[in-house]
């Protein structure tokens, strides 16, 4: 994996990079679809290629599950597997076993859990973790890691955060000993945590670079902290982080943090928010969200947004995407979550051509200033039921 950054904005720390995987090159920012079990919900390989997605992201806790890492490896890796045949980044599931609460138990040698499935019982190592990841064959792996929950005490994060330092060596050792049975040339990066804890943070990210990854996500964010602190904590982390290296915040996805971000400096991004709001009626537009299915659209006949380009927005209206809804037909879920991943990749897009033109900040005042002028008035349409 190679990542070159192409050009700096002179005002803030956005930039415009390029990552070379082996099954292609991504231009940053970028926004990575989830398609957790192998799919993004609803929408084809082919449709999200049109869209102008350039990577997706997989979760090794669903895949391990259903329908096992070794029976993808057989069938080729998770590119075959999945008909996708552009980059894909997989999480490790850490976020997902921790997210189990009572159905864990997390050790110094990793996490025991019961299945979501079946209730059958099973343990994530540092190791098994690469391991699984290397059957999938994902262009880049995330390491294990331990997510605090917000609030939490010092001492908690202090913990959890020591953990994945440790867990962090262990992937790595583990990863520089194997190799892939289905692809070669995978990449793997740490994961920065320690809540909102500014000590932790930059312990998190000096002990990661001394260990050495190909690149570095910021975990630990947007899990019910204040926006300032996700904000104050991911612009503290990216001055930690190595320029020429890509960051990657995790799961951190609503257009005006996306925004945001990108002028902290950080190249990569994925969250549900697109998919899982548009197949529950909510889209996306430069004037902010609307909930489509409120009786407000009901006799709306113009598009969901007059500016989009995508298929939905070119051939519907706001009131029959509402129908599709209320009538419970699942191109109503499909025309929304289209929309919004078409939202999501112009959005990036946008982005990084203002920075390539230098003319970032000056996008990013007019976009959330028109993004949140229109999320109130947003209010009184979304009002009507």
């Amino acid at each position: 994996m190679k990542f070159t950054v192409k050009k700096f904005d002179e005002g803030t720390k956005a930039r415009a990079g390029e990552l070379t995987t082996p099954h292609g090159k991504v231009l940053t920012p970028v926004f990575m679809p989830v398609g957790t079990q192998g799919t993004v919900k609803t929408v084809s390989p082919l449709e999200l290629r049109e869209l102008g997605t350039q990577i997706i992201l997989g979760n090794t806790y669903h895949l391990y599950l259903r329908p096992g890492d070794k029976l993808i490896q057989e069938a080729g890796g998770l590119h075959r597997f999945a008909g996708w045949p552009l980059p894909i980044l997989t999480d490790s599931g850490g976020y997902q076993v921790f997210s189990l609460a009572e159905l864990r138990k997390v050790t110094d040698d990793g996490v025991r859990f019961q299945s979501h499935v079946d209730g059958s019982y099973h343990n994530f190592t540092p190791e098994s973790v690469v391991d699984m990841q290397r059957n999938l064959g994902s262009d880049v792996m995330m390491v294990l890691d331990e997510c605090s929950p917000y609030p939490c005490s010092y001492e908690v994060a202090l913990k959890a955060n020591e953990r994945t330092l440790r867990w962090a060596e262990r992937c790595l050792e583990r990863f520089r000993h194997t190799d892939s049975p289905v692809e070669e040339g995978q990449a793997v990066f740490g994961i920065v945590q320690g809540s909102t804890y500014e000590i932790l943070r930059k312990a998190s990210a000096e002990r990661l670079l001394e260990i050495g990854f190909d690149g570095y996500g910021i975990g630990g964010l947007a899990v019910g902290e204040p926006r300032t602190a996700m904000l104050e904590m991911t612009d503290l982390c990216t001055d930690g982080l190595p320029a020429h290296q890509p960051r990657y915040l995790m799961g951190v996805g609503k257009p005006e943090d996306i925004v945001e971000a990108i002028s902290l400096g950080v190249d990569m991004f994925d969250c549900v928010i697109p998919t899982r709001n548009g197949r529950n009626g909510t889209v996306y537009t430069r004037k902010g969200k609307m909930v489509v299915k409120n009786r407000s659209f009901e006799r709306d006949f113009s598009p969901v947004d007059e500016e989009c380009g995508c298929y939905g927005c070119r051939n519907f209206s706001r009131a029959y995407l509402r129908h599709l809804f209320q009538a419970e037909e699942i191109l109503g879920l499909r025309l929304a979550t289209i929309h919004n991943l078409y939202f999501y990749m112009e959005l990036v897009s946008r982005a990084r051509q203002a920075i390539l033109e230098g003319f970032f900040q000056e996008w990013k005042k007019e976009f959330l200033g028109e993004y949140t002028i229109g999320k109130e008035q947003q209010v009184i349409l979304n009002e009507g039921g």
